[in-house]
Parts: structure tokens; sequence; C-alpha cells
């Protein structure tokens, strides 16, 4: 046999019984069958490399193909390494951005509803249903949207709105939809980790670009450290990075891991620019409800002449505290959310039909008291019947007391808090705090040759207040690329979308640490 599937130029005797001459030709059949191609790896017969004892047909070797090179170089995930240390070492876990409290009731009630088998109407909710989104789902969310943002151009959700696995699948549907190989991304770091290796996974180029703190060293935040609100992008800047081979930017607001809301004139600049060089926009909006302050969050898709470019992602999990249902959508134009739809169908197919029922009648729910609301305030007739409360205006209450909670606890330990505007993340200044605690450099520092292992300060200090202190966050530098990694090398990154005995818990571990 040709390959290397025989030694060649070797001759083997082998004494067998009928038994063994039948293994021995399924043994050559698999690997006839498994082994074409020039870059596979050697393997016996069992799946093992071959030695001396691993088969009794000497010789007898298998090879398996070799992964695509575009997987080959997919980077070390900061997650699976963190994830582990929560397993290992039991931590405060404040690194993962998902609540620890209760769903709202009528999420859950609306979820037992809709697979409730005693109702024959609800017996089809649990096969499939439409694949570019359960038709209620599709129909409640152009009426949010319409409605919230006033997307009048939103006329027709089968057209125009897709839900996906998790706000995850719509973005890698919209990179794999529009980018080429060869084609330039622009990246605003920080930036959720995804967005780089998604890009690479098109054949893609990320071309990244800072955000910068523009405040003079001593402008405060009222809860200590700084606002998000002072990292601006600095439009020239931009400009320079922008080729012919751009092809398309991904702008998040509210920004994790920052919290940065962008402002409307901020997203007017960003917008001239991308109708100027014929941009698309894929803006990642899923921390839409979370905004604190004078903030107001703003749709890109809203500025004049943008509905036409721009691809906007939502999620159901980060609106409605469910993040385990994966449940998430992409909405714009018909000329845009169709190649969406094509990348969809072929990997996907279709999302759990029961989630999308409950995502869809909670949406109508929180609809409906919004305009009970609206009527109330606009009503001269005085009632003494109350609306329900609001999930959105009552969790973005609470977050904010939680985050300036937060701000202040970091601010006391000697960790500078850049105080976010939105989402419920904090990024904080751990440099100052460090120097107390040089041990960390050692306790913190993995020992390997791997290139895939990452020994900034940052990673080192995540990793020995996990492991000594038992509180996780994650470093900073993962959020930002390799030139700009130097600007996360100080920060660690923390949740605040916990209940209160988790932040108690975190208070005390803080205050522990500057005893």
């Amino acid at each position: 046999m040709q390959g290397g599937r025989i030694m060649a130029g070797q001759q083997q005797r082998v004494t067998t019984t009928n038994t063994a001459r039948g293994l021995l030709l399924v043994s050559v059949c698999v690997l006839v069958v498994c082994c074409s191609g020039s870059d596979c790896l050697a393997i016996d017969s069992n799946g093992a490399s071959p030695t001396s004892s691993s088969s009794s047909v000497v010789g007898l070797s298998m090879r398996v193909p070799k992964a695509a090179d575009r997987i080959l170089n997919e980077p070390a995930s900061v997650w699976v390494e963190f994830i582990q240390l929560a397993l290992d070492h039991k931590p405060l876990n404040l690194g993962q951005g998902f609540p620890d409290f209760a769903a709202p009731q009528y999420l859950v009630e609306s979820l037992e509803n809709a697979t409730r088998l005693s109702d024959p109407k609800m017996v089809l909710n649990h096969q499939y249903t439409r694949s570019f989104g359960h038709p209620r789902l599709v129909n409640a969310l152009q009426a949010y949207y319409r409605n919230m943002r006033g997307f009048e151009l939103l006329s027709d959700p089968k057209e125009q709105v897709l839900v996906t696995v998790g706000a995850y699948e719509a973005l890698f549907t919209a990179i794999m939809a529009f980018v080429n190989p060869g084609d330039e991304v622009i990246l605003i770091d920080p930036a959720f980790d995804a967005y780089a290796p998604m890009v690479a996974m098109a054949g893609g180029k990320s071309v990244f670009i800072p955000l910068r703190p523009v405040a003079a060293t001593g402008e405060q935040h009222n809860n200590g450290g700084i606002s998000s609100e002072l990292y601006r992008l600095d439009m020239r800047e931009l400009l320079a990075k922008i080729n012919n081979r751009t092809r398309a930017i991904v702008l998040n607001t509210p920004n994790n891991p920052l919290g940065k809301v962008y402002s409307r004139d901020e997203l007017a600049q960003l917008a001239k620019v991308c109708e100027q060089h014929n941009l698309l926009v894929i803006a990642d909006e899923v921390y839409e409800q979370f905004y604190y302050d004078s903030s107001k969050h703003i749709s890109m898709a809203s500025l004049p002449g943008m509905w036409n470019r721009t691809i906007t992602i939502g999620s159901a999990g980060k609106t409605f505290s469910v993040t385990g249902w994966k449940i998430g959508w992409a909405y714009g134009p018909k000329h845009l959310i169709r190649y969406m739809q094509l990348v969809h169908q072929t990997a996907v197919y279709t999302v759990a039909t029961p989630l999308q029922e409950a995502v869809a009648r909670a949406l109508e729910h929180e609809m409906q008291l919004i305009g009970q609301h609206q009527h109330q305030s606009n009503s001269t007739e005085h009632t003494t019947e109350q609306p329900g409360v609001l999930y959105w205006s009552s969790l973005r209450n609470e977050l904010k007391t939680k985050r300036n909670r937060m701000a202040k606890v970091l601010e006391r330990a000697g960790m500078r808090p850049i105080v976010p505007q939105g989402g419920y993340f904090m990024m904080a200044d751990f440099s100052k705090l460090a120097k107390v605690f040089p041990e960390y450099n050692y306790v913190g520092q993995v020992n390997s040759s791997s290139s895939q292992v990452i020994n900034t300060n940052d990673y080192k200090f995540a990793r020995w207040l996990s492991k000594v202190k038992h509180l996780q966050g994650i470093p900073g530098g993962a959020f930002y690329s390799g030139e700009n990694k130097s600007l996360g090398e100080n920060l660690i990154r923390l949740c605040f979308i916990k209940k209160n005995e988790t932040l108690d818990k975190f208070e005390e571990l803080i205050d522990q640490l500057v005893e």
C-alpha cells in the first residue's frame, strides 16, 4: 500500500487464524477510507500512535485528517482558563456576565404556558418553527423597535428580522455573510473578545482602533474614578485606518467591557465616515436597556442615512436576564438581513420554539405596561389603579445602585474604577493596589513555553486574585488587541449584575485586601 499505511519495504509474515485475517482486512479497509491526503497524523487502528505493543500487526498504522487552517490558529480563550480557575478555586465569580438572581416571574410563566400540553394550541410549540424566527416573536420585535426606537422602516418583520441562537450567532452570521477573504473590519478596543476570531474565521483581517481617555488626571466621577464617557474615538486615527479593503465596522454601544454609551454627536461623526466610505455597520446593542444618569441609548440605525447600511443586534438573554436561553436577533433592511438568513439556514436552521414563544410573550407584556404608563401620564383623569412595574426600568434603577456601590468599594481599596454609563461591567485600574502585593507576580505566573499562555500584569493579577483572595474578575487585556494590549495591562473587569448578598461578599473580600 502507498502513503505509509503499511511500512514500505517490509514484508510481514503474519500467522493468523481466520478471525485474525478478518481483523486485518477490516484494519486495512479503515486505513484506505480514512487516510487520503498528505497532512495526516499516523495512529493505529484503535486511534493511538503506533508502538511496538499497540498492535499485533507490526507496521499497520492509520493517519487522520488535519483540521482546516482557519481553526488551527484560533487564539486561546480567556474564558477557558478563567472558568477552569473558578472550578478549581471556587472564588466569588464576578468575571462572567450573568445575573445570579431569578428571571422575571412573568417570563418564567410565559415559558411554562408556552409548553403546556393540556392546551391544544401549545402542542406545536414543541416542534420546529419558522427558520428565520417564530412568527409571534418577529412580530413582537417589530412592535418593540417601532414603538421604542421609532423605526418606521421596520415594516416587514419576515424579511427584516432574523432570530438567532443568542446575539453571538447574530454577530457570526453577519460577519460570515458580508466579509470576504482579505476584507478588513474595524474593531474598536476594548471589545468583546469574540469579534476578532469571527472576522478571522471569515478570512478577513481585523483592524483595531482604541478608545482613549481624554480627561485630565484629576477629573473624577462623583463615585470616584473616571466616567466611561471620557473615553473617545479619535476620528483622524479612524480615517487613517480605512482603505479600499475596509468592508465594515463593528460598533458596540453600550460597550462591553468599558460601559461607554456613544452620544448622538459621536454617532453622527461615525455615520458620516461610514457613508463616505460605504461601510457596513454591525451594531452590537445587546445592552440597549442598561444606561444610567443622563446617558441614553441611541441606536446607530436611527441616524439619517444609516438604516440602509446597519445591521442591529439584540439579545433576550441580556434584556430579560436569561443568558442561558440563548435567544438573540438581528434586524435591518431586507437587502442586508436576507444574506444573514441564508447563512443561518445553512448553519443552524431554526431556534428553540418554546423559548421564542416565551420571549415574544414577555415583550408583549412589557410593551403593554409601557402603554399603560404612557396612558396614565397623559390622562387628565384621576385614578387609584397603578400600572404594573416595568422590568427594564426597575432593573436599570437597581443596577445603577449596584454600580455606584461597586465603584465606591473599589475606590476605597485603591482600585480606580472606570464608572460605566451603561451595561453591567466595570473596569478598574489595580496598579496601585498591586504594589502592596508583589507576590502576585509569581503566584499568577504560568510557566509554559506555549505562545498561547499570557503572563502580562493583568493576567497575573487576575489569577492571583482568583487563587489566593478568592475573587474573580477578567484581565483587562483580554478585551484589547495585540497592538493595544498595553492599554488593558493594569485593568480588571468585574460584573455588578449580581444579587446584594453577592456584592456584600465582594465588599468583604475587597476590604480584607486593604486591612
